[in-house]
């Protein structure tokens, strides 16, 4: 509990107990190429260029895996996006209806990725698939949000610039919002931290794995970071 894990995702949750994990809340590598670009930028944080068929194979494991780990009453956010390779749109419905989940909602996000290729009508839009083990299971909109996020409520952020597709706080932050009474969060693909992050600030637990050492050492700095800030209230410096 607590405690981010330089570890390969599959391996770290091969040691997690069976329904052992109340929300999960992550974003893996899309598979998009080592020449990814946003806007006239291209940007390479990490080794993103699998297979498709070897990718999806994996993203299967990866859910179902999830799926194990998760109490009978657990949620799933998992944020994807839909992807253009060789001019046909790869939707990640492709392998998550080939897993144990159910989709409950699927959401929205309007981050206005900047892809202004003039062969087709510009993709502003990501998506958080809500996904669980239960048809029953449900969230508490306390927040009275509709499934559509615009990017000023989910600002797309990196981390000093050392990750540059690092998801905003704000999304997990409505996240725990609306799952009032999960109190261990997973992400199996922390990155730069920003999940335990803002579960630390909610006072819940969190459990991390990180294949880069270096995320995982930025992501270690942002949390002692908001421990250094706490003392700083407690003891009034």
């Amino acid at each position: 509990m607590n405690k981010i894990y330089n570890i390969d995702c599959l391996e770290g949750l091969s040691k997690l107990n069976n329904e052992s994990i109340d929300l999960i809340i992550t974003s893996p590598p899309y598979n998009l190429g080592n020449n990814h670009h946003t806007g006239s930028k291209k940007t390479q944080s990490y080794e993103d260029n699998m297979l498709e068929t070897d990718y999806q194979e994996w993203q299967k494991q990866v859910l179902n895996e999830c799926f194990r780990v998760l109490t009978p009453k657990g949620s799933m956010i998992y944020q994807h996006k839909n992807r253009i390779k060789k001019g046909v749109q790869i939707s990640p419905y492709e392998w998550i209806f080939k897993t144990k989940f159910i989709v409950k909602q699927e959401i929205v996000w309007i981050n206005r990725s900047q892809n202004f290729d003039k062969i087709r009508f510009y993709p502003f839009t990501e998506r958080v698939y809500w996904l669980t083990k239960n048809t029953t299971t449900k969230l508490v909109n306390t927040i009275n949000k509709q499934d559509v996020f615009d990017w000023k409520e989910w600002k797309p952020v990196g981390t000093r610039q050392k990750h540059t597709r690092a998801f905003p706080e704000k999304l997990v932050e409505d996240m725990l919002s609306v799952f009032p009474n999960a109190m261990t969060i997973l992400d199996p693909f922390l990155g730069s931290g920003t999940v335990a992050v803002v579960a630390k600030k909610f006072k819940k637990n969190y459990i991390g794995f990180e294949i880069d050492k270096d995320f995982k050492e930025e992501a270690m700095t942002r949390l002692n970071e908001i421990k250094k800030e706490t003392q700083r209230k407690i003891y009034g410096l």
